[in-house]
């Protein structure tokens, strides 16, 4: 009698169920760094929007500061100039709905002080949107003249008196826009006084 010995082959391959698991597993991690990538990629384009619109927050406060700083130093006394610089906040819902400012129409040649030429005008509904603003990105900057595209930002500015007389008054400037399913905002303030006596 013969006997037939069989040589068990020892170079078996994946199995179907074997491959099928590999395939699950390798999908599922691209899967998960993708997701990570995205959140990643999100996250990252919220703070750019809000690194910008801190900036804008603040350029806000800064342009206030100005008109103040304007009034004070070159109306006819120190006093005149603060009153001339409080009337013109007031006079424009600044204190009660807030306001935005235009700077496209000062004449920066002009040697009459043209930072108080500033329009103030009020601000409708709460967010201010009735005056987006605009970036040109020949000049890099932000604008009310519709020169570029709307960026998706508005600022409001408050402003509340404090004492009577008002010698000190506190300005926010505050950043709106919307990303993604959300609203978003940015809030600046700083307090100003009639420093000039």
């Amino acid at each position: 009698m013969y006997k037939f010995f069989h040589k068990k082959n020892n170079k078996g391959g994946f199995t179907l169920v074997e491959t099928l698991i590999a395939i699950s597993i390798f999908s599922l991690s691209i899967l998960a760094l993708m997701s990570v990538l995205g959140q990643g990629i999100s996250s990252t384009n919220y703070a750019k929007k809000k690194i910008v619109a801190s900036y804008l927050a603040q350029e806000g406060i800064e342009y206030i500061r100005n008109m103040r700083d304007t009034y004070v130093l070159y109306g006819a006394s120190s006093q005149t100039g603060w009153d001339s610089f409080i009337t013109k906040i007031t006079a424009n819902s600044c204190t009660t709905d807030g306001c935005y400012f235009n700077p496209d129409n000062i004449d920066y040649i002009d040697n009459t002080q043209a930072v108080i030429d500033m329009t103030i005008s009020p601000c409708s509904p709460s967010r201010c949107s009735n005056a987006p603003l605009f970036y040109n990105s020949s000049t890099g900057k932000y604008n009310y003249s519709l020169l570029g595209t709307n960026s998706g930002y508005t600022r409001k500015i408050t402003a509340t008196l404090i004492g009577s007389p008002a010698n000190e008054i506190k300005i926010s400037s505050t950043v709106y826009w919307t990303q993604g399913s959300g609203d978003s905002d940015v809030s600046f303030s700083e307090n100003l006084f009639n420093w000039a006596d």
